[in-house]
């Protein structure tokens, strides 16, 4: 693994004789980081001092964005996510905040498999606890995107990623009891539900939406094109724009073309009535879309959030009335991540601000995230990953838990692209 990066190509590349005289001070360094971190995990048992266990977990997301931890997640798993879902129970929201974020990152790292599941199943239940137990913002917006990275890693059937997109869809539609109070979320919370609840619709094939649903969901999120901060009704427009690329309002509209042909109405299949009411929001969104594209300023403030705006939603306008996605262009290194679809841009924008500074290594040397974006790295100085020998056999061996569960997910993520195309053609069709 390589421990010390440098966007300068030519720094990485160093003869055999200089990588041999090198090794046994980079060796030390590791030894240190591998000190550093387990001093920080026993520091998560402090009782008393709530600052020491916040500091202890500010350094290992340190660690954790600074290079892939594989060896130390062999060795610690089990301790490392359980004392950070201890951490989400009854620590600050500072402390919550960083503890999320840890457990997201641990997901990350270790990729498809029985891990990630168990990450998901043993955080699902707390951290939903945790939501309901304070509403400091820097609090609720951690656990969210803590719950929708491990839902995305470790989601290996549709009810657990419909379980937690409900509830991150709570947090601004509560069911209401008698004894819950409805508060009103502020604009952070609102632009974190809709931006980590669209980022797990990505990975949904052929989202099973009920007409009902489908109206009140884009309803909503056209009302919310309308409020006055920035970030929303960007999270709005992105969110929108995944479900009509995902072509449910074309299978509607099939649907109800061959009942009225068959002369019987299939159960859950919407009316024409209804289907015009669709048409009709899909309508009223494209020209909130437009307005919003040429916006002049006044709503809002920063002129960035403002070019931001213009810029997405001129893609949406292009893409509702012309069927074509954005493509956009990432530099790694010395490569570029390509996108060129609504989904996989939502996935990139969403994972590069969850992992902040750690983005461009994680892209590097994260196999999980390759597979995610069909991403190969070039090898910098005809290096290979680093990797152990027993990692290689973890991760590499084709008979391992991680390989079988890696080449389901490239399956699953090779169909949700085929849908996509097909509802981007179904679009084009229809506006033809």
């Amino acid at each position: 693994m390589d421990l010390f990066d440098s966007d300068d190509d030519t720094s990485s590349i160093s003869s055999s004789s200089t990588m041999r005289s090198e090794r046994p001070g980079m060796d030390d360094v590791q030894v240190h980081k591998d000190l550093m971190l387990d001093q920080s995990l026993d520091a998560l048992y402090e009782k008393r001092l709530t600052s020491t266990r916040e500091q202890a977990l500010a350094s290992i997301v340190d660690a954790f964005n600074s290079d892939l931890q594989h060896e130390f997640v062999e060795k610690k798993f089990a301790t490392l996510l359980h004392q950070c879902l201890h951490c989400t129970k009854k620590g600050s929201s500072k402390e919550t905040s960083l503890a999320s974020h840890v457990i997201g990152l641990l997901a990350l790292t270790v990729g498809l498999g029985d891990q990630a599941q168990e990450i998901l199943e043993e955080s699902v239940t707390p951290l939903s606890q945790a939501l309901k137990s304070g509403r400091e913002v820097l609090k609720i917006t951690s656990i969210l995107e803590c719950l929708a990275v491990i839902t995305f890693v470790g989601g290996t059937n549709p009810e657990q990623t419909e379980t937690s997109m409900q509830i991150i869809w709570q947090m601004i539609h509560p069911k209401l009891g008698s004894n819950v109070v409805a508060t009103k979320p502020s604009p952070a919370v609102i632009t974190t539900v809709v931006s980590s609840w669209a980022f797990l619709l990505t990975t949904v094939d052929r989202w099973t939406l009920s007409p009902n649903l489908w109206q009140e969901i884009v309803t909503y999120l056209s009302s919310l094109l309308e409020k006055d901060d920035r970030s929303v009704r960007i999270a709005a427009g992105e969110a929108l724009a995944l479900i009509f690329e995902s072509g449910t309002l074309e299978k509607f509209a099939a649907e109800a073309k061959e009942s009225a042909n068959n002369g019987s109405v299939k159960e859950g299949s919407v009316s024409q009535e209804a289907l015009i009411h669709m048409h009709g929001l899909k309508s009223k969104v494209v020209n909130q879309v437009r307005d919003l594209s040429v916006e002049a300023g006044g709503k809002g403030s920063a002129k960035k959030d403002l070019n931001s705006q213009r810029n997405l939603f001129k893609d949406l306008v292009e893409f509702l009335e012309d069927g074509y996605a954005p493509e956009t262009s990432t530099k790694v290194g010395g490569d570029y991540l390509l996108t060129t679809t609504w989904y996989q841009m939502i996935q990139l924008n969403f994972l590069k601000h969850f992992l902040g500074g750690g983005f461009i290594k994680h892209m590097q040397e994260n196999e999980f995230l390759h597979d995610v974006f069909s991403f190969t790295p070039k090898k910098v100085g005809g290096r290979g990953s680093g990797m152990s020998s027993e990692e290689k056999r973890m991760f590499k061996s084709p008979n391992s838990a991680l390989n079988k569960a890696r080449t389901q997910f490239l399956n699953k993520q090779r169909m949700l692209a085929k849908n996509m195309n097909d509802g981007h053609y179904a679009a084009t069709v229809e506006n033809e």
